[in-house]
């Protein structure tokens, strides 16, 4: 029965260990990890989807933040390693991806629909605050005579 309770304690112990054995490692070089840095703030996790490499504790994001240092490392330009990881994972992976026919929705779809959006809002408050002119007529006296008894009327 120790043996149980120890085994537990050790794996305990042991676990946080396990789950924190990918650590970024940053580059010698100041300016080359610089560079990494400002890299891994174009790219988009995958994993997370919302947020860069450079803020995601996903694996692949590991995985990327230590694939951008290795090719900044070997000397890639910026647009290179971009690139290549473009080229690899398509436009998603760019935080900004590239202004093409394909993501033309992407880049001018919020901003028409916001005009479209204001457009309608435009008409509907525009529609409501104008008078109604058949309203504003005064009653003919057939009218005044059939709301007479009505307004007598004291609803029993």
């Amino acid at each position: 029965m120790r043996w149980v309770l120890a085994l537990a304690t050790v794996l305990l112990l042991v676990a946080p260990l396990a789950t924190r054995a990918a650590v970024d490692r940053p580059l010698d070089d100041r300016a080359l990890e610089a560079r990494a840095l400002k890299l891994h703030q174009e790219i988009r996790c995958l994993v997370c989807q919302g947020q860069s490499i450079a803020d995601s504790n996903a694996t692949l994001a590991f995985d990327l933040r230590a694939l951008v240092r290795e090719r900044v490392a070997a000397g890639d330009s910026d647009a290179t390693v971009l690139d290549f990881l473009h080229a690899r994972y398509g436009d998603f992976v760019l935080l900004e991806p590239p202004v093409k026919p394909a993501t033309y929705a992407l880049w001018f779809g919020p901003p028409v629909l916001l005009v479209i959006g204001g457009l309608a809002v435009f008409v509907v408050l525009r529609r409501t605050r104008r008078p109604n002119d058949a309203a504003l007529k005064p009653l003919s006296e057939a009218e005044r005579r059939a709301l007479e008894p009505l307004l007598r009327d004291d609803g029993r």
